[in-house]
């Protein structure tokens, strides 16, 4: 017997579709979006499929349509510069990964 689908295996296979439609009525279908929000529904299942590690094939694309849309700066952040550039965020700050924990002091 087969294990039922979980809710992001079903997320991601909506997204895979690229239609927003079909996205927000799953969305909204599993009390997860209403049918006014997002404001930028679009530019939502995007970012969503930007995010999401089993949807990579799809990244490319993703990375397309947010730069295209103004939307350079959450591309970066979400899928890293190495996707059209070569370079990852480690390379944005400098080459080296930075701790912002590093100088933080731990009581026990």
């Amino acid at each position: 017997m087969t294990e039922p689908m979980t809710f992001r295996q079903r997320l991601d296979a909506v997204l895979r579709t690229r239609d927003v439609k079909q996205v927000q009525d799953f969305l909204i279908a599993e009390d997860q979006w209403s049918a006014d929000t997002p404001e930028d529904p679009e530019l939502a299942m995007w970012m969503m499929i930007a995010g999401s590690a089993t949807l990579k094939d799809l990244h490319a694309q993703a990375r397309e349509w947010l730069v295209t849309h103004d939307r350079e700066e959450e591309a970066d952040v979400i899928l890293g510069r190495h996707a059209s550039t070569g370079k990852g965020p480690a390379q944005k700050r400098g080459g080296r990964l930075q701790n912002t924990n590093q100088n933080k002091k731990y009581k026990k």
